[in-house]
């Protein structure tokens, strides 16, 4: 099955989305910093990245940069709030793939990373 990647600085919502991942076969990886999920992301390889765009030490947008930088080819998608609509515009421009709104439903972060991998590195 697909290893996913959840980068968040909130344990609670890794935990959320770790069980809900790994219930429905997906292999997860974690991180809770932006930096934390560049060391990941050379070791493990993930197939997609599940990334949350506020975080205190490396925000998501230059997590997703540096991801880009390692892997042009790399499926991500961030984990926004309702207002940040600037900054998921600069997310897109940046090579974010999706977005999932939180709160989210488990529906909908299943259906997220079902979208990621089945897209054409």
């Amino acid at each position: 099955m697909a290893r996913i990647m959840v980068v968040d600085d909130a344990a609670f919502m890794r935990m959320i989305c770790v069980k809900l991942l790994t219930e429905h076969g997906y292999d997860v990886v974690e991180a809770d910093t932006g930096a934390q999920a560049l060391v990941k992301y050379r070791e493990d390889k993930p197939d997609a990245v599940l990334l949350d765009i506020t975080m205190p030490d490396m925000d998501g947008l230059e997590a997703l940069r540096e991801i880009k930088k390692i892997d042009p080819q790399a499926r991500i998608a961030m984990l926004t709030a309702l207002d940040q609509k600037d900054v998921t515009q600069e997310a897109a421009r940046e090579g974010a793939d999706l977005f999932v709104v939180k709160p989210f439903t488990p529906v909908k972060v299943l259906a997220t990373v079902d979208k990621l991998l089945r897209q054409v590195p």
